[in-house]
């Protein structure tokens, strides 16, 4: 039985003479290296790059990178503040005429919980979002929601309401709740 490097080789092996003669060596200008020219390492990367052996292990991996936060309680007086903001923009966009007339432009904080079911967070925690755009409705009496641009918000999921303008000063306020 021969060997070759730390690998035993029986007698009988095929291709025994090849393992014994070792790695071919050319120059540079023998018939080989002229046919066959050295590919720099840079396309030789290239070759390889779209290889994925498992694939959506990446963005598996990538999925679980994300933070994830338990959801902010809001004191009461928080919570009151929210409630006059989304009374005021009720007012505001009361009909489709109005919010045509008045485009309140407001940036809405909300929890949006995970919903990775492969995540240990799934139904725990979640993440903060910002939605920003002009307010088209706010139903506080049936669905119990707000629309910003194309997006529809539950109440319970808004952490806070803001817009650059004034809307929300105490005299808008007033005007709305005086009897």
């Amino acid at each position: 039985m021969y060997a070759i490097g730390v690998m035993p080789m029986p007698a009988d092996f095929k291709y025994l003479e090849v393992l014994r003669k070792g790695k071919p060596k050319h120059d540079r200008l023998d018939d080989f290296s002229v046919r066959h020219p050295k590919m720099d390492c840079g396309k030789r990367a290239k070759i390889f790059a779209p290889f994925d052996a498992l694939r959506g292990f990446n963005f598996a991996i990538s999925r679980k990178e994300v933070l994830y936060v338990d959801k902010p309680e809001l004191g009461c007086e928080d919570e009151r503040e929210l409630n006059r903001r989304l009374d005021i923009l009720h007012n505001l966009t009361f009909n489709s005429q109005m919010a045509r007339q008045n485009a309140v432009f407001v940036t809405v904080n909300r929890y949006v919980a995970c919903n990775d079911q492969n995540h240990e967070a799934f139904g725990k925690r979640g993440q903060i979002h910002s939605v920003s755009g002009i307010c088209r409705y706010v139903d506080p009496d049936v669905t119990k929601t707000i629309r910003i641009g194309g997006e529809i918000i539950a109440f319970k999921d808004i952490l806070k309401i803001e817009s650059p303008g004034d809307i929300f000063s105490t005299q808008w306020g007033d005007l709305f709740f005086t009897a």
